[in-house]
């Protein structure tokens, strides 16, 4: 369903909480929402989930050629890569920086101890030194989902399970899609233009099985299923992180108050999102299109009306000159 036949323009329902995003798109007692929750400070940086997803979704192989800056081999998210492990190298910054590894006391950490990116006793590594953050990114399935709105063909919907997906047979390649994620998740292949990315394995979710990128992770770094679920997971994991010491533990994409009303996807950082190459307060990019809409509807009528009154006078000018 795109933007045009779903209502959307009788009130701005693209601001805010969306509970039932798979009913509004029209499926009949839809199941719960399902999702994942990515949890970086586990992730090992193995790229088990970009094999499995492009054994699993015959996705064809993409370069694979190294940047110089990493050890990453993918770099980001596109057309061939539904799955990208980000390897980021940063510096433990000085006492003043942001990004400071936190200091703790208790059983698990000597006391003045810093914790590495995991919870751990990070040894010697001082200001200066590297630490590995390493996460597993994919399409957020966005509650509020710009792509899908723009789609003119309706190769975008939205499935039963409330994820969103590309149907590639009937993608024209307007390329619409691209620029209206807030997330630059789409790609268009140059091969044909038509539009890919990451279906939640949509085929396997109907056979009562788990996307491959969550089953093939070995940490459990990737966890599937019914998304109020994986909420609560992850704010328990959180506290958990916070009271070992690692103060920068925080969600990414949970909250449904955000500018796209959460994410079906979303993650647990250990560093602001700008680190990972994420947005720091994503937006959903046709929200406004409503209002647009009535202004411009707005602005045509008076304009047909100033039209109106300029034919008019001249002709009630000549009527009163014959009088």
């Amino acid at each position: 369903m795109n933007l045009f036949d779903s209502g959307l323009f009788s009130g701005n329902r693209l601001d805010g909480p969306e509970p039932d995003p798979a009913g509004d798109a029209g499926h009949p007692d839809p199941p719960p929402r399902v999702g994942f929750f990515t949890d970086t400070s586990i992730c090992i940086g193995c790229k088990a989930c970009e094999v499995a997803c492009k054994e699993w979704n015959a996705i064809p192989e993409d370069g694979m050629a190294l940047t110089g800056m990493s050890y990453d081999n993918t770099q980001a998210l596109g057309a061939s890569t539904w799955r990208h492990v980000a390897f980021v190298e940063q510096r433990v910054p000085a006492p003043e920086g942001r990004t400071e590894l936190p200091l703790a006391d208790g059983p698990e950490a000597p006391a003045g101890r810093p914790l590495d990116s995991g919870g751990r006793t990070a040894g010697e590594t001082g200001p200066g030194e590297l630490r590995w953050l390493m996460s597993s990114d994919v399409c957020k399935h966005c509650t509020h989902a710009a792509c899908l709105d723009v789609c003119p063909t309706g190769s975008l919907f939205r499935t039963e399970f409330g994820t969103v997906v590309v149907q590639e047979d009937i993608c024209n390649g307007c390329g619409y899609c691209v620029p209206a994620c807030p997330y630059g998740v789409i790609e268009q292949r140059p091969e044909d233009g038509r539009a890919f990315k990451c279906t939640l394995c949509y085929d396997r979710l109907g056979a009562g099985q788990e996307p491959a990128c969550a089953k093939a992770c070995p940490t459990e770094s990737i966890a599937f299923g019914p998304l109020d679920e994986l909420r609560e997971r992850a704010a328990a994991r959180v506290e958990e992180l916070r009271e070992a010491g690692v103060t920068g533990a925080r969600l990414y994409g949970h909250d449904p108050e955000d500018g796209v009303g959460g994410d079906g996807a979303f993650f647990l950082l250990l560093a602001e999102p700008e680190v990972y190459g994420l947005p720091p307060d994503p937006r959903v990019t046709t929200r406004d299109l409503p209002s647009m809409w009535r202004h411009a509807g707005a602005a045509a009528l008076s304009l047909l009306a100033g039209c109106a009154v300029t034919f008019a006078l001249p002709a009630l000018a000549r009527k009163k000159a014959t009088r």
